[in-house]
């Protein structure tokens, strides 16, 4: 039945002997051919469900040439995320000189991995036609920043993110690599559940900061690794106090150890404890992140993190 045949039929009209004639459906009649309708309708959608659920989810395929996967994520734009991302990959190699590491950026709308490596240009392509990252403080980089200029904006519908997100994955040279930290977009949507479905993660890093309003986010962003089989490592509450570098006073302006809180909840460990300082956000914006620019600066707050992801190797 075409659907202009069922509009027909919602309208109480039924058509007999085509559009030549039409008569009005009583009550009963209604009564019956909804039913039908919907019958076949449900059953229709029940073998469609049935189709789809035996496919099951996808299946992981490693990205070549990598050991782990760390992907660092927060349900909340703003609070800091890609901050500990590129920190972190700096700590990995700093930690252990042997350990090749690698930083994939996947914020196809928002990348700021190119800034805050002080990285500009576009990937070589290497004899297989896989590019080739950007190498800098001893970090492979890629990012969706070097593919476009960087003050244009990415207006792509969801189909052109997934079919970027999979070039990312999987058309990148990386060579041999010990740890790839992943920069994850905000949120609990395509990307995430892609990324997440589609290659092994040995563990995610959710990071927040103490306000009621991110927290919300960070619950809701843990759980969705959660349900999707990703181990969380921890969580880092970021921006957790101010200190006014005159008089010492400390300000929680974002609220005090609401990550604490939250971990408590989720039993997670807090990996680190991030105040609101200067030096952390002037060495971001000069593309000097603080583990490279300062590594003895009293604002290190990676120390959690890298142990506990520098365990993974070892489990």
């Amino acid at each position: 039945m075409g659907s202009w045949q069922r509009l027909l039929l919602f309208h109480g009209v039924s058509l007999r002997g085509g559009a030549r004639a039409c008569a009005p459906l009583c009550g009963r009649q209604m009564l019956v051919c909804w039913r039908q309708l919907s019958g076949a309708e449900s059953e229709t959608l029940k073998q469609r469900r049935t189709q789809i659920m035996s496919r099951g989810l996808p299946k992981q395929k490693p990205i070549e040439g990598v050991k782990q996967v760390i992907v660092v994520a927060s349900g909340k734009g703003g609070v800091g995320k890609s901050t500990t991302a590129v920190n972190l990959a700096l700590a990995l190699g700093a930690n252990d000189s042997s350990k090749a590491v690698g930083l994939l950026d996947v914020d196809v709308y928002g990348p700021s991995v190119p800034k805050m490596m002080n990285l500009k240009g576009n990937p070589e392509l290497s004899e297989s036609n896989l590019m080739r990252p950007l190498l800098n403080y001893g970090v492979a980089c890629m990012s969706m920043g070097f593919l476009v200029e960087e003050t244009a904006p990415v207006v792509w519908r969801g189909l052109m993110v997934m079919s970027a997100i999979e070039k990312l994955l999987r058309q990148v040279d990386w060579g041999q690599l010990d740890y790839l930290v992943v920069d994850m977009p905000p949120g609990t949507g395509d990307v995430q559940l892609s990324v997440s479905q589609n290659i092994p993660i040995s563990g995610a890093v959710i990071v927040s900061t103490p306000q009621d309003i991110a927290l919300m986010d960070a619950h809701k962003g843990a759980e969705m690794f959660r349900k999707v089989h990703v181990p969380v490592l921890g969580l880092v509450q970021n921006m957790s106090v101010f200190q006014c570098p005159k008089c010492r006073h400390k300000t929680h302006i974002f609220g005090a150890d609401g990550a604490k809180r939250l971990a408590r909840t989720l039993d997670l460990d807090v990996l680190g404890d991030v105040p609101l300082h200067l030096n952390i956000r002037e060495a971001s914006d000069t593309g000097q992140p603080i583990v490279f620019s300062q590594p003895e600066s009293d604002e290190l707050y990676l120390q959690n993190i890298e142990h506990t992801v520098s365990g993974l190797g070892q489990s």
